[in-house]
């Protein structure tokens, strides 16, 4: 039997002044590492800029890439955008094997969510949800997912959905917890081509395959999202800024009476995202507050 070698990364990280400057960071820095975040550091403060590659930069290339980017968006200082930027060689770690050991079962509400080095069981009148740590997001430990599943846990003493749409399904956690709950015709989509394969895989582990349809697809431009409308549950757990985007698609996607699960934002990011709905006519029904970050819940 042969063993993969640990991987090498490297991490790039800058720290910018702006969410223009962040936006145009980002853009430079995914030329050589494909996987890359940025957010601020606090409300009205810095923005911080990391990205991984599987292999070393080259620091000119990027300089010259930052000077095209910058003057894309209407930079002033193109020379400075990546001015402060660290590159660091990681020391060869097995990082799937370490977060998958470091991901002990959660219980979060009516759900038991554990990874393929569990060895025990599902306790009894649980909902099991096999989640392995992965590139996409979605394990269940993060708040924002274990806000969404209490949100579904909650919805589901009260009455059962026929048709749900799962936007940025990520791993597929929250669509594969819908369809435990209520069995519907359930739509699980995601823009990231990455996330799709490790959901199907998800899926296919779960014995969910034939029950969910998992498309990728650009939000609620996606022709299959279109056709399948409207949905009487639509969970999106994004980020704040697309949420408050695409308000007015998941809407007009919505059936009459149908309910929504959002989350991915922060406390402060609360009142942003609530008023971009209540234009749409939604009302909050309900607020889950998880370590900072919060998961609403609107009906039509």
């Amino acid at each position: 039997m042969t063993t993969t070698p640990p991987a090498t990364l490297w991490r790039l990280a800058v720290t910018v002044a702006s969410e223009a400057a962040a936006n145009a960071a980002s853009a430079t820095l995914e030329s050589q590492a494909p996987a890359v975040s940025a957010f601020e550091t606090a409300p009205g403060a810095d923005w911080r800029v990391e990205a991984y590659a599987d292999h070393e930069p080259d620091r000119a290339a990027l300089d010259a890439a930052a000077e095209m980017v910058a003057l894309a968006y209407g930079l002033d200082a193109p020379a400075g955008l990546l001015a402060g930027l660290t590159i660091e060689r990681l020391a060869p770690r097995d990082w799937v094997r370490e977060n998958q050991q470091s991901f002990p079962p959660l219980r979060v509400g009516r759900f038991f969510v554990y990874g393929s080095h569990h060895q025990g069981g599902v306790p009894a009148g649980s909902i099991g949800l096999l989640i392995d740590a992965a590139a996409a997001f979605g394990t269940g430990e993060h708040a924002t997912t274990r806000g969404c599943l209490l949100a579904l846990g909650r919805l589901a003493k009260r009455r059962r959905f026929r048709h749900v749409l799962d936007m940025g399904t990520g791993t597929g956690i929250l669509a594969m917890a819908a369809a435990r709950l209520w069995s519907p015709r359930l739509l699980a989509c995601d823009i990231d081509a990455g996330s799709v394969h490790v959901a199907a895989e998800n899926l296919r582990r779960n014995g969910l395959a034939r029950r969910i349809t998992l498309r990728r697809s650009d939000g609620y431009r996606d022709a299959g999202v279109r056709r399948g409308a409207p949905y009487d549950l639509i969970i999106a757990n994004i980020l704040a800024r697309p949420l408050v985007a695409m308000s007015h698609d998941l809407a007009v996607h919505l059936a009459p009476g149908g309910m929504v699960v959002l989350s991915g934002l922060l406390a402060w990011q609360t009142a942003m995202v609530v008023a971009a709905h209540r234009l749409q006519g939604l009302k909050l029904r309900r607020r889950i507050a998880v370590d900072g970050w919060m998961t609403l819940m609107f009906g039509a």
